[in-house]
């Protein structure tokens, strides 16, 4: 009876990795680009295993932006940034052209709010990290974010310590793609790599 019981143990634990395991998709798959779409004339390529969006002739906006649509979740990535290094991250986001509505968490240079959230066409700023949290981002090295959305709730990290907490009525209500994003101005050029969501 013991014995049975410690097979039925093993199996539900089993059962339980398969199913986290189901639960977390790698968005880049560190080959090309599958099951992304660029919009914009700006650079985005893969190279020895790393997603890297670079600015092009027009320096203008542009966004890679996933097929799929995602609502609650984990996203963890890691980006590393070149020159002025102007990014970000949108989430529940749509697009027409190059322009983008949703919620952009910013990835930036040095004091520029990286982790913060912006509402892009829309409230601008909704939250910056605190003055003594802008510290946490290591400028050409590789950093670490991790942004979780959970209905109208949403809380990032840069490698491992929180930026910032918000709860807003209207992020609520959002739907769309998860998309990157390179500035306009020229000159920019970020890597990306390790893209995992987690759906909640």
């Amino acid at each position: 009876m013991m014995y049975m019981k410690k097979i039925s143990l093993l199996f539900a634990l089993v059962l339980l990795l398969q199913v986290a395991q189901a639960q977390k998709v790698k968005l880049f798959n560190g080959k090309d680009l599958s099951n992304w779409t660029i919009h914009g004339t700006e650079k985005w390529y893969v190279q020895d295993g790393e997603m890297i969006c670079e600015s092009g002739p027009d320096k203008q906006y542009g966004y890679l932006s996933t097929n799929g649509k995602y609502k609650n979740f984990n996203l963890t990535l890691e980006f590393k940034q070149e020159a002025n290094g102007n990014s970000g991250v949108f989430f529940r986001s749509s697009i027409e052209g190059v322009k983008i509505n949703g919620w952009q968490v910013e990835v930036a240079p040095p004091k520029s709010h990286s982790g913060g959230i912006y509402e892009s066409y829309g409230r601008g700023w909704l939250i910056q990290p605190k003055p003594e949290d802008e510290q946490w981002l290591k400028m050409g090295e590789w950093n670490t974010m991790r942004i979780q959305v959970q209905a109208d709730d949403v809380t990032t990290w840069l490698n491992g310590h929180e930026m910032i907490h918000l709860k807003d009525e209207k992020i609520g209500k959002g739907e769309g793609f998860i998309a990157l994003q390179i500035h306009d101005g020229g000159g920019i050029k970020v890597h990306w790599r390790n893209i995992v969501l987690e759906s909640l």
